[in-house]
């Protein structure tokens, strides 16, 4: 992947074209371009980009992307 960041998978985790991300916000995640730190894994919707609880990611697999 560019390190100029990328979108992501809701369904699947797998990285997907800029193209398909685009065209399907609410189930892709882009993600931040940069150097990427350990915290462990978190879940982020793939809406609205922000973080949710494990709760939430779990019970929400399709509209939700694990990040490690």
């Amino acid at each position: 992947m560019a390190k100029g960041g990328g979108y992501r998978s809701a369904g699947t985790g797998r990285y997907v074209s800029a193209a398909s991300g685009r065209s399907n916000p609410g189930k892709t995640v882009r993600e931040a371009a940069g150097k990427s730190g350990n915290s462990g894994g978190h879940y982020r919707s793939a809406g609205s980009g922000r973080y949710v609880t494990t709760k939430h990611g779990k019970a929400s697999p399709e509209t939700t992307v694990f990040e490690k």
